[in-house]
């Protein structure tokens, strides 16, 4: 009888254990990013997909326990590119031949590749603000399904437009094969259109609304900047989707698109080139976050000084337009906006998204603001900021590792070692 009761006991023991094996994350530093504090010896403690605990010093294991060894490196939350487009990439004067060249499925096996650049890099979660054939719906759901490797994306799909605007599929291309696109293609005139496109995004299995409030750098018009949507036809996009539970985020250069775009009520400004005190104490007053994308401005500069390599109604707007955005982006900072991270990765090359961090401090942003514009403020923006962003309990296991001090030196935000999403690991370089 006692053998029995022994056994019994051993085997219920050996039970506890096996479910309460969790994985510890010792980590030498650690950016929780709910606030700016940085605390040292810490253990995180994971069970299953979520973060069980955070403790102080480095909890001994249990014989079930897994233990990754972070105590060289700085640990803070799974970064949060707020703009990217990661079914394309720019490459020049080619890139414009790809309408013409290109069919859904070679935009699809592109954003693939690029979507495991961007988690390599330690992106576990994006904002995709346009693509071509709504193929990042469809990489979204290949990704959360475990399918294929990349961040947690939260689409647009297709941006919309008006005619001509910045993001009209058929801008540049000859009278015969134009057409007129609608709001299904994302092009609209008027109210009655305005919410059309946002039911249609919706339909197509959109997460967000990105619009494109004024004239854009790359596109083949001539202004980089002047407003493109009427105010009745911001509001009636705004006011469509917050019924359908969506934020709307604006391309914007110029300052009266902007100007219309947050009085409206959009929840983002993405490039905010012309900004200026007006427009920084309508954002303050409005909630309104800034995404920078300060190395897309600095990309396209640099591009325009290559002979042929933009198309000639492009080339002056990116050597105009391109090198402001680092400076208003300074600017912006000092006065207080809301600053979300991103980087509009497909004009530069997936898998560089690190180098913004590097920008934004050069521009006058403390690292731990950087970063946390890339953990906290990037989960606040997409409303997601109870699931993601920082390090607590009951959040889901988003955690990327760097080896030595970010907060001392910012260009090693551009080698990320270390990256777990949903609680598992992806990469691990010691």
């Amino acid at each position: 009888m006692r053998i029995s009761q022994t056994v019994c006991l051993l085997a219920i023991a050996l039970v506890a254990e096996n479910v309460a094996a969790d994985t510890l994350v010792h980590a030498g530093r650690l950016i929780k990013a709910n606030n700016s504090n940085v605390k040292t010896e810490v253990t995180v403690v994971i069970d299953g997909n979520k973060i069980k605990a955070i403790e102080s010093g480095y909890k001994k294991p249990s014989n079930a326990d897994t233990v990754i060894d972070l105590k060289d490196y700085t640990v803070m939350p799974g970064l949060m590119d707020m703009h990217t487009h990661i079914s394309s990439q720019h490459n020049g004067l080619a890139s414009y031949l790809e309408g013409f060249k290109l069919n859904e499925a070679d935009y699809a096996l592109k954003g693939v590749v690029y979507a495991q650049k961007t988690l390599d890099a330690g992106f576990t979660t994006v904002r995709n603000l346009g693509d071509s054939y709504n193929v990042t719906v469809a990489l979204k759901k290949a990704v959360s399904s475990g399918m294929i490797n990349g961040p947690r994306i939260y689409t647009a799909a297709k941006s919309i437009a008006t005619t001509g605007g910045h993001a009209d599929p058929t801008n540049g291309r000859a009278m015969s094969i134009t057409g007129d696109p609608g709001p299904k293609e994302g092009v609209i005139n008027g109210i009655a259109e305005a919410r059309k496109a946002v039911r249609q995004r919706y339909k197509d299995g959109a997460d967000l609304i990105k619009i494109t409030a004024t004239g854009g750098v790359l596109s083949v018009a001539k202004s980089g900047q002047n407003p493109q949507f009427m105010t009745d036809e911001l509001e009636a996009i705004v006011e469509t989707a917050k019924d359908y539970g969506m934020t709307v985020a604006v391309h914007a250069h110029g300052k009266e698109g902007m100007k219309r775009a947050i009085e409206a009520g959009v929840d983002s400004i993405e490039h905010g080139t012309f900004m200026d005190d007006e427009i920084f104490k309508l954002m303050k007053k409005h909630n309104t976050y800034y995404v920078p994308t300060v190395m897309a401005g600095n990309w396209v500069a640099e591009k325009a000084k290559i002979d042929g390599f933009f198309p000639a109604l492009v080339r002056p707007k990116a050597a105009a337009i391109g090198p402001l955005i680092e400076k208003t982006f300074g600017r912006a900072y000092l006065a207080g906006v809301n600053i979300a991270f991103g980087t509009d990765s497909g004009v530069s090359a997936h898998g560089d998204n690190g180098l913004e961090f590097e920008l934004m401090v050069r521009a006058g942003m403390k690292p731990i603001d950087a970063i946390r514009s890339a953990t906290f403020h990037g989960a606040k923006l997409l409303n997601i900021l109870d699931e993601v962003g920082t390090i607590e309990k009951n959040k889901l296991a988003d955690i990327v590792a760097i080896k030595g001090n970010p907060l001392k030196n910012i260009a090693l935000m551009k080698n990320v070692n270390f990256v777990m999403k949903d609680g598992k690991v992806y990469k691990f370089e010691k």
